[in-house]
């Protein structure tokens, strides 16, 4: 896989990743913890049995945890195998905390609306208005662009020496005029409002302009809008790095597959924050990332205008590998079992999922511990996306539904689809 290419997987496994998973990951030495517990009347309609063949599959594609937990509106069943540190061998927990990753974005989104809801900002007013003279043709892009990668502005981690520069120099923390200066070295997707292309450079923006409107940084606004409001103890951005990465955090690994035999880097001690940043920069946990869609989707954050807004929707071009749509901050994925809302997101060492139905009752979180590094296409790499984001992610969005799964995505999961034709 060319530089380029690893950069478009990274980029379709942030958008697919909204296909939640319920991958769960065990290896010989943990076994797969596996528990429902009562949210409301009646049973129970996950299938725990596949739930544990998805963990196996996931596993054997190479991450070394997985977590998930799927409230169906009557249970909330969860499951954790694997370990959360390679070096120690503590398994991992569905209560860990890990990097959310694109997550963040929805995060963002809402500070960025609540400053709508104040009369701060106006979504199709231009960016040229809030960051006079900082974005090339900005007095034509506006804020819903951003919001909804319309703009057309390229990503900063489009670049192909992005990711082989941060391998080399991995403890850099990145400024966002160097990020820009990165995205706008390169030309436009195209013409502002022209189509759709994910491009985290559109966050950076929206982080800039939060900071200059209220004064206050990225942790500091989640923190006072967001987490607090919600009770979320355990869910922060990072500034730059992770903090708290003892026991009860599951450390990331960045995975090479190209010498036939897996091989891990830990990455958790990175600066997420010090190139995700608005992007990509939080730090959650299941239960947190469960309770705050489920309060994006019922407005508890802002106004029911802003989530209508938010809810309005950019259509995935033709040729992107899943159906459905970006709003501002939020997808909207038309799965084989119905349509659900979330994001996701991955960083070097996580892929992460979250998604909820659209009254906000059903959500799915989940998260492995492991993301592919190679810089060349191998069948490690194509087994790992074959079966975590076109097979166990949709069968978890499948199993918050209560349906069935489609068989060829359970094929997908299983690997009797050819990985080759599946990946590409």
């Amino acid at each position: 896989m060319t530089n380029e290419a690893r950069n478009r997987a990274i980029v379709r496994g942030t958008a697919l990743v909204l296909a939640t998973a319920v991958a769960l990951t065990g290896t010989g030495a943990a076994a797969v913890a596996d528990r429902a517990q009562q949210a409301g009347p009646g049973g129970s309609t996950v299938n725990g049995a596949l739930q544990r063949e998805v963990a196996r599959h996931v596993l054997d594609a190479g991450p070394p945890g997985y977590l998930a937990r799927i409230d169906n509106g009557r249970r909330v069943h969860t499951l954790a195998a694997g370990v959360a540190d390679r070096n120690t061998g503590r398994p991992i927990t569905v209560r860990d905390q890990f990097e959310a990753g694109s997550n963040t974005k929805t995060f963002t989104a809402v500070l960025i609306l609540q400053q709508v809801d104040r009369g701060k900002l106006a979504l199709d007013a231009p960016v040229e208005r809030y960051l006079p003279g900082v974005v090339p043709n900005g007095s034509n892009i506006t804020v819903r662009m951003l919001l909804n990668h319309s703009s057309g502005l390229f990503s900063y981690t489009g670049d192909p020496d992005f990711f082989v520069d941060m391998e080399k120099d991995p403890q850099h923390v990145h400024t966002d005029a160097e990020l820009l200066a990165i995205a706008f070295g390169h030309e436009p997707y195209f013409p502002p409002g022209k189509g759709w292309q994910y491009s985290n450079t559109n966050y950076t923006l929206l982080g800039m302009i939060l900071h200059k409107q209220t004064g206050k940084s990225m942790p500091a606004l989640v923190k006072e809008r967001i987490t607090g409001p919600l009770g979320l103890k355990r869910t922060y951005f990072a500034d730059p790095r992770a903090t708290n990465t003892g026991p009860g955090y599951a450390r990331g690994y960045a995975i090479t597959y190209a010498s036939g035999t897996p091989r891990y880097t830990d990455t958790s001690s990175w600066p997420l924050g010090g190139w995700a940043g608005a992007a990509g920069a939080m730090i959650s946990t299941a239960d947190d990332l469960s309770r705050f869609f489920s309060a994006v989707l019922q407005a508890k954050l802002f106004s029911p205008k802003q989530l209508k807004q938010m809810k309005t929707t950019v259509p995935f071009p033709a040729e992107f590998p899943m159906q459905g749509g970006y709003g501002l901050g939020l997808i909207r994925t038309d799965s084989p079992c119905g349509t659900v809302w979330g994001h996701g997101g991955d960083t070097m060492g996580h892929h992460s999922t979250a998604v909820a139905t659209e009254d906000g009752r059903r959500t799915a979180v989940t998260d492995t511990t492991g993301e592919p590094a190679d810089l060349t296409e191998n069948p490690g790499v194509q087994r790992y996306y074959q079966a975590i984001l076109f097979g166990a992610d949709t069968v978890t969005i499948c199993q918050m539904l209560g349906k069935p799964a489609p068989a060829e995505v359970l094929d997908n999961l299983r690997g009797t689809t050819p990985a080759s034709s599946v990946t590409k």
